[in-house]
C-alpha cells in the first residue's frame, strides 16, 4: 500500500510540473447587458463576458479587450478602436470601453481573452459587436411632424371618434444598398412600415417616460426591406400616454393636467449607405403627407375602436393615390432628450388558447382563457360590412356566468361609486375593443395601441356562432430574458411559481406596474417589494436601469421621490411635499 501511495504521489507531482492546460475562451459577450445590441447611445458602453466552466475552479486573473471597426475577423494589430492590453483584474462585468471616441451609426466588433488563476492565457473569444445610435441630438436631421389638427377645446369632444393619423413618404433607390437604419419614435405609440410591411415586431413603442425629460427612440435594420426603384415609408401614431383622455381617475386625476401631453406626432430618420460609399437620409419633414386611419378611438384604459371599412389599402406602399391626403405640419418638440431605448421592448410573448366557451345569455359569449394575463385578444370573424363586434375584458364572472369587469375598470370610474360623471366620459370605464367589419372574407383583428388585464373576454355582436378558434389571447410584456428557473417535486409549489411568473410578466410594460388593468402606474413601492423576486427570475438589468431613470426624471425639488414614475401626482405621506410614502 505504501508503494502504491508513493507511485500515485509521484505521478501527481510529475503531472503538476507539466504545462498548464489552456482555458477555453470567454463566452456570452454582452454590451450594455445586451447581446449584439443595435443602437447604443452610451459614450463608454459597459462590456461583460462569462468565464467558461469547462474546468473546475477556473478564475480570471487578467483580461484583454480588443475592438475594431474593420470587421468581425481581426487581430490585435487591427484593433483600431481599442486595445486594452493585459489588465490585471478579476472583473468580467461593467468593463467600460476606453478607446477612440465612438461615432454615431457605427458598428464596432470586439473580442476578449482572459488569463486564469495560473496565469495561462486563453485564446480570444469569437467576435461580437455593438452598433451606436445617433448618440447626440445634433445627429437628428428630421423634425417632429403631425397632421396639424389641434386637440378639442371641450373635454366632452375628446371622447368623440377621432381617426388616428397616417403618414407616408415615397423615395427612390437608384444604387445598391449595403445598409439602412431607421431611427424613429412617436408619441404616444407608433408603428412603422416599409413598402407595406411592418418594421419589427415591437408593440407599444416607445416605452412610457416623462416626455419633457426623456423620449426613447428605437433603431431598426431595414436593409432587407428596401427595393430598387420606388419605395414608401409609412407611420401610424396612437395616443398612448401622450394624448390621454380627461378621465379624472379616482375622481381627481386628470392626466391631461399632469403629464406632458400633445397631439400624436413622430420623428424619423432613415440613414442609407450605398455600395459606392455614398449615403443619404430620408427624414420626417414637410415633404410627407398625412391621412386618416381606421382606428377611431384608442386609449390605454378604455381600449380601441377600429372600423375596417375605413382602411386605406396600400397606404404604406409606392404608387398609392394620395391626392386626398394633406400636407403635414412641423410640430413643437415635446421637450425631452432623444435617447436610444434601453429596456427590453414589449412583444407578443405567448399565444393563449381558450379553455372554455359559454353563452350565459342570448348573443353574449364568454371566452375563458384559463389564465389571468396582460395583453389583448385577437379576433377572427367573417360577416357583413358594418357588423359591430365588441370584446369586453375582465378578470371575474358573476354567479350567472356573465362578465364581472369591476376589478379592471379604470380607477373607480363606474356606476354606483363616488365619482362625478362628466359630459362625454363613460359611466363605466371598462376595457373594450370594438371592431367594425368591412365584409370582405375572413378578417383578423387585434388592437394596437392599448393593453388589458384579463382572464375572460365577453364577445357580443358576433355574426353567427363563435368557436374556440374565434379568439386567441396575445400575452404581451417587456421581453425579459430568463435568469432563473424553479422546479419542485411538490406540484403546489411549482404551480405557485408558475402563477407568480404570470403575474410578474403582466406588470412589465416598460414600467413595473401595480396592475395591468385598473391603474397601470409605476408605483415605486411595488418595485421595492417585488424587485428581488423579479431578479431571481429575469434579467432586470436594463429594465431597472430605465426605472431608475424614470424616478430620477421626476425627482421633486426637495430631492424626494414621487410615489410613481412617470409622475402622476399620486402622493402620500413622504419625507417632504410631493413625495411617496415612507
Amino acid at each position: 500500500m505504501k508503494k502504491i501511495f508513493l507511485i500515485g504521489s509521484l505521478i501527481s507531482f510529475i503531472a503538476g510540473c507539466g504545462p498548464k492546460p489552456i482555458p477555453d475562451p470567454p463566452a456570452t459577450l454582452k454590451c450594455e447587458y445586451r447581446s449584439a445590441p443595435l443602437g447604443i447611445d452610451a459614450a463608454k458602453p459597459r462590456l461583460s463576458w462569462e468565464i467558461p466552466n469547462s474546468r473546475r475552479g477556473t478564475m480570471q486573473s487578467a483580461y484583454q479587450v480588443i475592438v475594431s471597426t474593420s470587421g468581425s475577423v481581426f487581430t490585435e494589430t487591427e484593433a483600431d478602436a481599442w486595445n486594452s492590453g493585459m489588465v490585471k483584474s478579476a472583473r468580467n462585468i461593467q468593463v467600460e470601453y476606453n478607446g477612440e471616441p465612438l461615432k454615431p451609426g457605427k458598428r464596432y466588433f470586439w473580442k476578449v481573452k482572459f488569463w486564469d488563476e495560473n496565469g495561462t492565457a486563453s485564446e480570444f473569444s469569437s467576435s461580437s459587436w455593438w452598433e451606436t445610435g445617433l448618440m447626440d441630438p445634433s445627429g437628428w436631421k428630421g423634425a417632429w411632424i403631425y397632421n396639424g389638427i389641434p386637440a378639442p377645446e371641450n373635454e366632452a369632444d375628446m371622447y368623440k371618434d377621432t381617426p388616428v393619423p397616417l403618414f407616408r413618404k415615397e423615395f427612390n433607390i437608384t444604387k445598391e444598398v449595403v445598409s439602412a437604419r431607421l431611427y424613429i419614435t412617436g408619441l404616444g405609440y407608433y408603428e412603422s412600415f416599409l413598402n407595406g410591411a411592418r418594421v419589427g415586431d415591437r408593440m407599444l413603442e416607445p416605452g412610457w417616460t416623462n416626455y419633457a425629460k426623456t423620449i426613447q427612440y428605437s433603431v431598426y435594420d431595414v436593409t432587407h426591406m428596401l427595393q430598387p426603384g420606388e419605395n414608401a415609408i409609412g407611420v401610424i401614431v396612437g395616443n398612448g400616454w401622450y394624448n390621454p383622455l380627461p378621465l379624472y381617475l379616482f375622481n381627481r386625476l386628470n392626466l391631461r393636467n399632469i403629464l406632458t401631453i400633445g397631439q400624436p406626432k413622430f420623428i424619423a430618420q432613415m440613414n442609407i449607405t450605398y455600395a459606392d460609399g455614398s449615403s443619404e437620409s430620408v427624414v420626417s419633414d414637410v415633404s410627407w403627407k398625412t391621412g386618416n386611419g381606421p382606428i377611431l378611438m384608442n386609449n390605454v384604459y378604455l381600449g380601441e375602436k377600429y372600423d375596417a371599412r375605413l382602411e386605406q389599402e396600400g397606404w404604406a406602399e409606392p404608387d398609392f393615390d394620395e391626392k386626398t391626403w394633406s400636407e403635414v405640419v412641423i410640430a413643437e418638440a415635446p421637450g425631452g432628450e432623444l435617447v436610444a431605448q434601453i429596456q427590453p421592448p414589449i412583444r407578443i410573448t405567448r399565444y393563449v388558447v381558450p379553455v372554455k366557451l359559454t353563452q350565459p345569455k342570448r348573443g353574449t359569449y364568454i371566452f375563458d382563457m384559463g389564465q389571468n394575463f396582460a395583453g389583448v385578444a385577437r379576433l377572427t370573424v367573417k360577416g357583413p360590412a358594418g357588423t359591430r363586434v365588441q370584446m369586453r375584458y375582465g378578470e371575474l364572472l358573476h354567479e350567472d356566468g356573465t362578465l364581472d369587469d369591476r376589478s379592471t375598470i379604470a380607477c373607480h370610474i363606474m356606476e354606483g361609486w363616488y365619482v362625478q360623471h362628466r359630459p362625454g366620459a363613460p359611466r363605466n370605464a371598462n376595457q373594450t375593443d370594438t371592431y367594425i367589419l368591412k365584409g370582405k372574407g375572413e378578417e383578423v383583428y387585434h388592437s394596437r395601441f392599448t393593453f388589458h388585464g384579463f382572464r375572460y373576454v365577453e364577445l357580443t355582436g358576433f355574426p353567427g356562432t363563435p368557436a374556440f378558434e374565434t379568439l386567441r389571447g396575445l400575452r404581451m410584456n417587456s421581453d425579459l430574458a430568463p435568469a432563473g428557473k424553479f422546479e419542485c417535486s411538490n406540484p403546489l409549489l411549482t404551480k405557485i411559481q408558475e402563477n407568480a411568473e404570470w403575474t410578474f410578466l403582466s406588470n412589465v410594460f416598460s414600467i413595473e406596474s401595480d396592475c395591468p388593468g385598473r391603474e397601470k402606474f409605476g408605483y415605486g413601492g411595488d418595485i421595492v417589494t417585488a424587485s428581488e423576486a423579479y431578479i431571481y427570475n429575469y434579467d432586470m438589468s436594463n429594465f431597472y436601469s430605465k426605472a431608475v431613470m424614470d424616478f430620477s426624471n421626476d425627482q421633486r425639488p426637495s430631492g424626494g421621490m414621487p410615489e410613481c414614475a412617470p409622475d402622476n401626482a399620486i402622493y402620500d405621506k413622504g419625507l417632504s411635499e410631493d413625495t411617496g410614502p415612507i
